[in-house]
């Protein structure tokens, strides 16, 4: 296998001119997650940690679809809006991964799609 764009109804459909995730031979990589409800797409909560919870479900269900799962997570990437809620990420984060964790990046940003607070990306392995 050379390159296969990844689709799942359990995580909320692109916006744009991208795919879920691309798994290219033993390697997925997940598009950018925010805290979409599938079924509505619409934002779960306003409550920060609902919208990192729903984000991280999103995630998880795009690393199935390709064939992966979480504890294959080789690199995830978080976006804030506020980078006080990075403890809440690390709970949220505690409950989807175990050790040996992924490599991880947390990066405060000015604004996110649909006006969220939270979005995070991932690199599995097969």
């Amino acid at each position: 296998m050379s390159r296969a764009a990844i689709h799942t109804d359990a995580a909320p459909a692109a916006i744009g001119t991208y795919s879920q995730a691309i798994r290219h031979n033993d390697t997925v990589y997940v598009s950018g997650q925010i805290p979409l409800d599938p079924a509505t797409g619409e934002v779960v909560s306003e409550e920060i940690g609902a919208q990192i919870n729903q984000v991280f479900e999103n995630l998880r269900n795009v690393a199935e679809a390709a064939g992966s799962d979480l504890a294959k997570a080789l690199k995830v990437t978080v976006f804030l809006t506020d980078l006080s809620h990075f403890a809440q990420v690390n709970e949220v984060m505690a409950q989807y991964f175990s050790e040996p964790y992924p490599a991880r990046a947390a990066v405060e940003v000015a604004g996110l799609p649909k006006g969220v607070q939270v979005e995070a990306d991932a690199v599995l392995s097969i």
